[in-house]
């Protein structure tokens, strides 16, 4: 099933939370990110229209129902917490069916080149 392109993009920006904790090399669970955030870096991406807020929280409670993400404490020493503000991260459920879009975007592209219709760059 492919995802409207705004939960794609909110999945890409969250998954850049996940990093390797220090000195283990192994994942932590990503900080949370607050929806402003997220919507400064999707439209810092590439070429969208405007994302308009009604929208976006639709969406992001759409998420939330779904399982795709959950509410979470900011743990960014960068910005300090702010109460009025939601925090979100993908969960395990949302980091699954984001990489499953990605594999299937992928494919699409692979095909759209053997078409003729992409060509690779460099």
């Amino acid at each position: 099933m492919a995802l409207k392109p705004l939960v794609f993009q909110v999945r890409l920006a969250l998954a850049d939370g996940e990093r390797p904790s220090a000195g283990s090399g192994r994942p932590e669970r990503a900080e949370g990110r607050h929806g402003w955030s997220l919507v400064r870096e999707i439209q810092q991406r590439g070429d969208f229209d405007p994302i308009m807020p009604g929208n976006f929280y639709r969406t992001l409670r759409g998420m939330l129902a779904d399982g795709l993400i959950e509410e979470a404490r900011s743990r960014s020493k960068v910005e300090p917490e702010d109460e009025r503000r939601r925090y979100f991260r993908l969960t395990p459920a949302g980091q699954r069916a984001a990489s499953a879009e990605a594999r299937r975007l992928a494919a699409l592209v692979l095909e759209s080149r053997a078409k003729k219709l992409l060509r690779k760059r460099g």
